[in-house]
């Protein structure tokens, strides 16, 4: 269940580091005991955020072992899961009672819970980001209490608590409203930029999903769209080359001799072909992502994300940005959900990542000042440098869900301090 001794907890990048006691709970009864035996208590599920959501040298408790399907409604296409799912697991276990989340992004390694409270997203401007798809879900509290949240129960906590980063206590099952299983066909091709600036605002309309990957010294962008098909299933064509390795490859030769990077970005014809292939979303969705990054992404009023791409892409270039990895450009639905970053706003969504071994700090100063000038909100699992009194601004509802949060918590036990930076100081 438990080590006794604190060890070394790292997230998935290695940017967050900590000296925690971890706990490894196989029920939800020996969750309850843990955290009343502890004044500070945080929960990490995968570790994929690059914040500090979970750091901790007080108790981390992993939700690992509390994972996998509970039940599911055949007629409605709902099911419910515990929250230490991951979702590569959680997409098979759909497929056996022919369910399919409605979107996803292109990494599946998180856990549900921890996706859920950050407000993982996919791309699609009709579609909302995982956490909208949240049809209830269980809450333990921090003076004991399982709370069952839903639009009929507990329905403040239910409104706030999709997006609440852990804040409100630990999320154990979560139902899902999925849909059918469905066949996605996916198309990626080299795009000038030119044609994003003319184009992209209807594609978003004509494609259920839209992204692109623009590098600062190429004059071409990834541009990836997946449609809705009845056709056969068309696997991926093997290639000589493995986008992934040239992706680490290319990192740490421009890491290593930054001259290169210029034009390695501008061999992006030899390395990408245009591609078809049909498959079940489940599969489609994801992408390898085995070079390790760190990420800083916001979230622009849709109105203004080319704008605010046009404008990173021209001050990362004139500033040598040492960077090989490519921006990336989605689109996001509004929802309700208080602190989502999307609340209430149709959203662009713009992700600079920098690697592992690299300073990221040298690029995400440069164009965090540009994301705010244009109103954007910040992915809560990402790196960002902004406190309470900057965020507060942002989201209309924050005065709201931090009394909740003090009635929840009144003693702060899920806080650690990244936590209290964000949500008090």
């Amino acid at each position: 269940m438990t080590s006794d001794q604190h060890v070394l907890w790292s997230n998935w990048s290695g940017s967050q580091q900590s000296h925690p006691q971890i706990f490894y709970p196989h029920h939800i009864d020996t969750l309850k005991q843990i955290t009343d035996m502890y004044p500070k208590v945080r929960v990490v599920g995968a570790g994929h955020s690059f914040s500090a959501l979970a750091k901790t040298n007080d108790v981390l408790v992993s939700l690992d072992h509390l994972k996998g399907m509970l039940n599911h409604d055949a007629e409605h296409y709902q099911s419910e899961f515990y929250a230490g799912t991951r979702l590569f697991d959680l997409g098979e276990k759909l497929a056996v009672v022919d369910q399919a989340l409605m979107n996803q992004g292109d990494i599946d390694q998180q856990s549900l819970g921890g996706a859920i409270a950050t407000g993982t997203h996919g791309t699609g401007i009709e579609l909302p980001c995982l956490s909208a798809f949240v049809s209830g879900f269980e809450l333990l509290t921090a003076d004991g209490s399982l709370l069952q949240c839903n639009p009929t129960q507990h329905t403040d906590i239910f409104a706030a608590g999709r997006v609440a980063l852990g804040s409100f206590g630990v999320m154990t099952k979560i139902q899902l409203q999925n849909r059918p299983m469905y066949r996605l066909k996916e198309q990626i091709r080299l795009s000038p930029l030119s044609e994003i600036y003319q184009s992209i605002d209807q594609w978003k309309h004509q494609h259920r999903h839209v992204e692109f990957f623009a590098f600062i010294h190429a004059q071409d962008v990834i541009l990836k769209t997946l449609d809705e098909t009845l056709e056969d299933i068309q696997e991926r064509k093997k290639t000589w080359i493995d986008e992934d390795f040239i992706l680490h490859l290319c990192s740490e030769l421009t890491r290593l001799c930054p001259l290169l990077n210029p034009y390695l970005q501008r061999l992006l014809n030899v390395a990408i072909q245009p591609s078809t292939v049909v498959d079940w979303s489940t599969r489609l969705f994801p992408s390898a992502r085995a070079t390790r990054f760190n990420e800083m992404e916001y979230q622009l009023p849709v109105d203004r994300g080319l704008e605010c791409f046009q404008e990173i892409m021209t001050v990362l270039k004139r500033q040598k940005a040492p960077v090989f990895f490519p921006i990336e450009f989605r689109y996001v639905r509004a929802d309700d959900i208080w602190l989502s970053p999307f609340f209430e706003r149709d959203s662009v969504s713009i992700s600079i990542h920098q690697f592992y071994k690299q300073d990221y700090a040298l690029i995400f100063d440069l164009v965090e000042p540009i994301f705010l000038k244009y109103g954007g909100r910040p992915h809560w699992g990402k790196l960002h440098s902004l406190g309470a009194q900057q965020l507060r601004h942002l989201y209309p509802k924050w005065d709201d869900f931090m009394r909740l949060r003090r009635e929840l918590d009144p003693h702060k036990k899920w806080l650690n301090p990244y936590m209290e930076q964000l949500l008090t100081s």
